[in-house]
């Protein structure tokens, strides 16, 4: 009975910890545009708040008397309580220009800051309620080695993360989320109340708690291992979900697989008899790091799930790895508080690094390649050879120093077949000398980063901010200068002719945008339907190449989130279309429905929405509330004109249904059969177009590309309180 009321106690604790993650998180989100790093951001707080509650559960147990402990911790569930439900605090505006990461803390600080906290002190303060119970003073198994309940707890965290995308976002709405939540915070309470009662009567101060082998307390190399080998899995976990998000949709669907799949190791470390051998972790670790440079370098894998598939296999291996060796080195039940702490701030340790050092201290995300070889050194060969890590670590950092400098000293020697030969040559030094974890690491940092210097860096401007990495590169033969963001392309422009001279005057719009494409055919059928100067607005700035469709006495406003964008666009040595075409063009810089909000009713004759990161949909702006908001800014015969590409998403029939919900009609062109190799840099694309009227479509409705799409009645409508990445992935796979 008594492992019952604790095992359940912080299995439920921990469930209500790690779902209310992302569902906070979602609630968070559309301030910032459903950027990924809302997410990166969150998890910096989470580790934060995680390691604030380990040290008050350590403090508790080491300072106050048992009893005291049981009635501090129970005011602090119930002072918690009093803010309940979740919702974001009030007084907190508009996020500012610079510094959103520290305002984003801040935020979630004084939104879910206490009854977080709260929880999080649970895990380490059960557990060690219960080595001090009578299970304890009776000297069976479970209270000599109770880190099977950190099992417990790690399974918790895992059941609601799989389950919040599967089975809660699909069907709950954000506000009756938060209601359960907060029900199931009042339920905790009673069990915590509970184990509470149970140690109160046991009177454990009156009993001598016996001794453990193997005692002594860690020393402080101990210590910092533990946190070493907490930290380097914590930092993976921010930049392998940055990596996945930024290319499909910041959404806790893909939040949460990553994590689920960090506390899943953590489970399986901690097993009495692990299902995953530990040796068999040890052995394969390597293999599987290098081979996911491999797959970074020679890009064999084309296909986004694969891809996705092998950067988390590669991830959870070293994850496992990592708290493998954590597991194995425990201290005995009487520091169970204080390894828990170390573990808690290694967790905070490599989110801080990951999360907000990083992204200031390098213009791509160069901590990915890092923390692979970080990785490396975790491995307790590494530990073990201390007398030769001095000479290992100096070859490793020869071999990440020398690569990069030759091929941007001598690009030639360094042409892709030759480059592609050398970083085959050097995995396989580095799979047969596994065994020297240092120099491998070197092996893989060098390899990784000349390949970013050769084929991204080269020519390329990089940009970093808190929307993430934008590029700014030339094609391949030097005739196009490309926008990038993650794995898509966001803009162009012909630089030279075929010949290689310069192109001078007015430029091209390219990719979606070029004269004829589905866009274009948008903003030419409301121009011939209004007699006067046009007023349109564009939601997502690019290159800017909407402008050169203005007339000269239309009016054009953008709204942008991200200021490096904006930077980019306005400087003529990079792009001409703003400096060209319309130097004067106003950029409104923040959150599209934040900003539009400001607008005056009826201001605009066409709303076209362009605003996705990478491949990255911010889901805000496809919801019903969203439409109302572009209708309400819209003249009485205008037009809103939404760009749903995507490779991994099917979203049209998303946007029926939030059009249909506000009495829109709605016509899709899918881009038809263009000839992308006839036309270089001029692709076909998914447009949608909705207005009140059929009358209102102008020349769309008697043009063959265009059909109507109608809502179906099985998809429910998204709205800012319900969205479903999950249908929408499965729908595309289907077509």
């Amino acid at each position: 009975m008594l492992l019952t009321v604790f095992g359940g106690a912080i299995f439920f604790s921990a469930a209500l910890l790690f779902a209310v993650q992302p569902m906070f998180t979602k609630m968070v989100l559309p301030r910032f545009g459903g950027t990924p790093s809302v997410w990166s951001m969150a998890l910096v707080f989470f580790q934060s708040a995680l390691l604030a509650g380990y040290a008050y559960a350590h403090w508790l147990t080491r300072i106050a008397s048992t009893r005291v402990s049981v009635l501090a911790h129970l005011l602090l569930m119930t002072l918690a309580a009093f803010g309940l439900p979740l919702s974001i605090a009030g007084n907190w505006g508009r996020p500012p220009d610079f510094g959103e990461a520290f305002w984003l803390i801040a935020l979630f600080t004084a939104s879910i800051g206490l009854p977080f906290f709260a929880l999080a002190a649970n895990g380490p303060l059960l557990q060690a309620w219960l080595v001090q119970t009578r299970l304890a003073r009776t000297g069976e198994p479970a209270a000599k080695d109770p880190y099977f309940l950190y099992v417990a707890s790690n399974l918790g965290s895992f059941v609601a993360l799989v389950s919040y995308p599967v089975l809660i976002e699909p069907f709950v709405r954000l506000t009756d989320q938060s209601r359960f939540w907060s029900a199931g915070f009042i339920f905790l309470i009673a069990l915590v109340a509970a184990c509470g009662a149970a140690l109160w009567r046991s009177q454990p101060e009156s009993v001598r708690v016996p001794d453990w082998e193997g005692d002594a307390s860690p020393g402080w190399r101990v210590a910092m291992r533990w946190v070493a080998l907490a930290a380097v899995p914590s930092a993976l976990l921010l930049a392998v979900t940055a990596h996945i998000s930024t290319d499909v949709a910041a959404v806790p669907l893909l939040w949460v697989v990553p994590l689920a799949l960090y506390l899943l190791s953590f489970v399986i470390a901690f097993q009495r008899r692990p299902v995953v051998p530990h040796r068999l972790v040890l052995a394969t670790q390597p293999l599987f790091v290098l081979a996911l440079a491999g797959v970074i370098v020679f890009e064999p894998v084309k296909t986004m799930l694969r891809l996705i598939g092998i950067h988390l296999g590669a991830f959870f291996v070293c994850a496992l790895m990592c708290h493998g060796e954590l597991a194995r080195t425990r201290p005995s039940p009487r520091h169970l508080t204080a390894f828990y702490l170390c573990i808690a701030a290694g967790g905070a340790v490599g989110g801080l690094a990951a999360g907000l050092l990083a992204p200031h201290a390098f213009d791509w995300v160069a901590e990915y390649p890092i923390l692979l070889a970080l990785a490396l050194l975790c491995h307790p060969i590494a530990h073990q050879m201390r007398s030769h890590t001095p000479r290992l670590m100096l070859a490793a950092l020869v071999f990440a120093a020398v690569l990069p400098v030759i091929a941007l000293m001598w690009p030639t020697l360094f042409h892709e077949r030759m480059f592609l030969k050398t970083a085959a040559v050097l995995l396989a030094i580095g799979v047969l000398l596994w065994r020297a974890p240092p120099l491998a690491a070197g092996i893989v940092a060098s390899v990784l980063v000349a390949h970013h210097m050769l084929f991204e860096q080269a020519g390329a401007v990089s940009i970093r901010s808190f929307f993430g990495v934008t590029r700014v590169l030339d094609s391949p033969d030097h005739q196009f200068r490309l926008l990038a963001h993650g794995t898509t392309l966001h803009g162009a422009q012909r630089i030279r002719d075929a010949d290689g001279e310069p192109v001078v005057g007015m430029p091209e719009p390219l990719l979606y945008y070029w004269y004829g494409s589905g866009i274009s055919q948008t903003i030419n059928a409301v121009r011939a339907r209004i007699p006067g100067p046009m007023r349109y607005a564009v939601i997502g700035l690019g290159t800017g190449s909407l402008a050169c469709g203005a007339g000269p006495d239309d009016l054009v406003h953008y709204y942008e989130i991200d200021p490096a964008i904006v930077r980019i666009a306005r400087d003529p040595a990079l792009f001409s279309f703003i400096s060209v075409c319309r130097p004067d063009l106003p950029v409104t810089v923040g959150d599209a429905r934040v900003m539009l909000s400001d607008a005056s009713d009826a201001t605009y004759d066409l709303i076209i929405v362009d605003a996705f990161s990478s491949d990255a949909i911010p889901a805000h702006l496809l919801t019903r509330e969203a439409m109302a908001l572009y209708l309400r800014k819209l003249d009485a015969h205008g037009m809103i004109v939404i760009h749903v590409s995507n490779r991994h998403l099917e979203l049209a029939s998303v946007v029926a249904g939030i059009a249909a919900a506000n009495r829109l009609v709605t016509l899709m062109n899918d881009g038809g059969d263009l000839d992308e190799a006839a036309n270089p840099y001029q692709f076909g694309a998914t447009v949608t177009a909705s207005v009140r009227e059929t009358e209102d479509l102008g020349l769309l409705g008697e043009s063959p590309e265009w059909h109507a799409i109608d809502p179906d009645p099985r998809q429910r409508v998204w709205t800012d309180d319900y969205s479903d990445i999950f249908g929408s992935m499965l729908r595309k796979l289907r077509e």
